[in-house]
């Protein structure tokens, strides 16, 4: 296996010179399957557990392997037993609040060159998810790519391209058939030799059908929407496939809900038009409701700012400060229990 193909290169190497201790071999993590992570190095793939010590430093999940990732890993004698020491630092990462009520991030994809975006058109259609897609795609440091999936079920293409590119501003959207082979072909070419991509979307949009044709084969099982029009989940877990071309490419489960984390400079990207707009107002912490000499209402009221663009705009910087915030009392909670537990080893030790 050349690592080279799946995104290893001479700034990677001397990261490795640097970080990892002697006896270290470099290696990219393509899934996880129950607390073990599946590895790809120079001589194929393996399964490796993670150091305990490696655990214990981690302040969250964030400081674990996620897929994508480049870790170092030592071998014991005869190959059979590999434990990850640690991780190269990422130079790009996906990350979101995790799911439910914790308040976490959860990295679903690191080290990735491309964020493909995928929504299908049909009624799960939603302008509304493809900016939040958008806002942490930006925030991630990798190029985002809106994919609009099924449009032989879409009446209206034209109109839903055009619908999506007036939110994405400058990303590409590209519409795909399954039908169609040809319709992948823009996306085939995101993605070349040591360049990573990553699919993410909700359940049924047919990201699976995406990985296919990238693919050139059927490797991932892909299936019919449920009786009630939604999506069944044919992925199971986040892995990275090697491409025909060399790159490789992220296939990641549905997603139910994806909450914002830390991504400030992902909400000014996708809302450049607000943004814009915001710093020719009167007033410098302008808050555009009705404030005089406010160019956001200024646009809203001459018509070259729809106003639900606001609204949603409002809505996702609501989301972003209590994440933030959530996030920083955690931190706080955090410190104090570390410097209790350093008061407590401080009183048991026999000096």
């Amino acid at each position: 296996m050349n690592l080279n193909d799946v995104g290893w290169d001479a700034a990677w190497e001397a990261a490795f010179q640097l970080h990892a201790p002697a006896g270290c071999e470099p290696a990219r993590a393509v899934a996880e399957h129950r607390g073990a992570h599946v590895l790809l190095g120079a001589g194929g793939e393996y399964r490796a557990g993670v150091a305990g010590r490696l655990r214990h430093l981690a302040a969250d999940a964030a400081g674990l392997p996620a897929v994508g990732d480049w870790v170092f890993v030592t071998r014991d004698a005869a190959g059979e037993t590999a434990t990850v020491r640690g991780l190269l630092p990422r130079r790009t990462a996906f990350v979101r609040r995790a799911a439910g009520m914790e308040t976490a991030p959860q990295v679903l994809a690191a080290n990735i060159d491309v964020v493909l975006v995928a929504m299908a058109l049909d009624l799960d259609f939603s302008v509304d998810r493809v900016e939040r897609y958008l806002t942490l795609a930006w925030e991630s440091g990798a190029q985002p790519r809106v994919v609009l999936t099924k449009a032989d079920l879409c009446s209206d293409l034209d109109g839903a391209v055009e619908a999506v590119s007036a939110v994405s501003f400058g990303v590409p959207v590209s519409a795909t058939d399954a039908a169609r082979p040809r319709s992948f072909e823009p996306i085939a070419e995101l993605l070349g030799a040591g360049l990573t991509g990553v699919v993410l979307g909700s359940s049924g949009v047919g990201k699976s059908t995406l990985i296919n044709r990238l693919l050139g084969e059927e490797r991932q099982a892909v299936s019919a929407l449920a009786a009630d029009g939604t999506g069944r989940h044919t992925t199971t877990v986040r892995q990275l496939l090697t491409l025909p071309a060399g790159g490789c490419v992220i296939d990641t489960p549905g997603l139910r809900e994806v909450q914002l984390w830390a991504a400030s400079d992902g909400l000014d990207a996708t809302f450049a038009d607000v943004e814009e707009l915001a710093v020719r107002c009167r007033f410098r912490d302008c808050v555009h409701r009705t404030e005089p000499g406010c160019a956001v209402l200024a646009a809203i009221a001459d018509g070259s700012l729809p106003e639900h663009r606001l609204e949603r705009y409002r809505k996702l910087e609501r989301e972003l400060r209590w994440a933030e915030s959530r996030g920083d009392a955690r931190a706080r909670a955090e410190e104090r229990r570390r410097w209790a537990q350093i008061n407590r080893d401080l009183r048991t030790t026999r000096w």
